[in-house]
């Protein structure tokens, strides 16, 4: 029969491996603005139109009719910018197809009715498909935005592994309902005010060392844990949710990378901010309940095994964070 501290030894091998699966997510946590494009559509006049690609990383577009509806044809480009007609003019049944291998692409359209309207599209991993409608009518465009930000958020923290790995050390840490509901309430204020903060340009910071202090935050928290476990307790287990907001602020200028730099108009940041806020909330709550679940079955099953578990994740996360930590300090000197 298999013995528990095998068991224990075998976990704790399991996890330091896996430091090699996450590292490889470590570097685009947040959405790589590099690999979003930025383009603005300005319509000329009633039937004329310029695309501009802001980006130089950008493949061109050697063939502008192959992103056009059918009707629609070249013209002349122009210095950074291509244009071209449409007979008649693009209305909402329309699309662009840009044959991009992008994350996506944020497009600002610019109306000759002096409206300003924005949306990010994802790519599939050949193509990205812009809807017009999306585009043209404000409402259904106030909906698309507000559609994409909240799955743009959900995805955000449910493939952000550090952030993700952040929430498990919080709840490695407490014990009790109520400690575990002001803890994640306090992390939930905390990078929502420094998130909105960083959107809005209010406080921008430079993401280098804000992805150096979050890998420093999850090391820490690896460390109290393990305190905790040998029977040291600090004011890290009598007051979680300060630690917990402290850290948040951190963790919230990380989330800004996703909103920062996609290039939105003015105008839709404050509903795309709320949206994508909800969408980390939604991503983070459905984390917490699949670790309630998990939990509820091993204090079930293998009851015997659960000492040895927490501690075994509580190492994984202190090499995890270790390892990104030395992994991300050259970014400093990177300009």
């Amino acid at each position: 029969m298999i013995s528990p501290s095998y068991c224990f030894r075998f976990l704790q091998y399991l996890l330091f491996i896996s430091i090699g699966v996450f590292s490889s997510y470590s570097i685009a946590h947040d959405i790589d603005v590099t690999g979003v494009a930025r383009v603005f559509l300005d319509q000329k006049d009633s039937n004329k139109y310029q695309l501009s690609i802001v980006d130089q990383q950008v493949p061109p577009l050697f063939n502008i009719e192959r992103i056009l509806p059918e009707r629609c044809e070249g013209l002349p480009p122009g210095r950074f910018s291509y244009r071209f007609s449409c007979q008649p003019a693009l209305n909402m049944d329309d699309s662009l197809s840009f044959p991009w291998s992008l994350e996506g692409v944020v497009v600002i359209a610019r109306w000759n009715d002096g409206s300003d309207i924005s949306g990010y599209f994802p790519g599939n991993g050949n193509t990205i498909d812009v809807p017009m409608a999306d585009l043209k009518a404000s409402s259904a465009s106030l909906a698309s935005l507000a559609a994409r930000y909240l799955r743009l958020g959900g995805e955000h923290i449910l493939f952000g592994v550090d952030h993700l790995l952040f929430v498990l050390g919080l709840l490695l840490l407490l014990q009790g309902f109520w400690a575990l509901l002001k803890t994640i309430t306090a992390f939930t204020i905390a990078h929502s005010i420094t998130l909105a903060a960083a959107a809005l340009g209010v406080f921008p910071v430079p993401s280098a060392p804000v992805e150096i202090l979050i890998a420093l935050s999850i090391l820490f928290l690896a460390r109290e844990i393990i305190m905790g476990q040998r029977g040291n307790k600090t004011l890290v287990h009598s007051k979680p949710w300060v630690v917990a907001f402290a850290f948040g602020l951190i963790h919230g200028f990380g989330f800004a990378g996703a909103l920062g730099e996609l290039g939105l108009s003015r105008g839709d940041i404050p509903l795309a901010l709320l949206f994508f806020n909800l969408g980390v909330e939604a991503g983070q709550v459905t984390f917490i309940l699949i670790l309630f679940a998990l939990n509820l079955f091993l204090n079930k099953y293998l009851s015997h095994l659960s000492y040895g578990i927490q501690r075994g994740l509580a190492y994984g996360l202190g090499g995890i964070a270790t390892f990104w930590f030395l992994q991300r300090i050259p970014s400093l000197f990177i300009v």
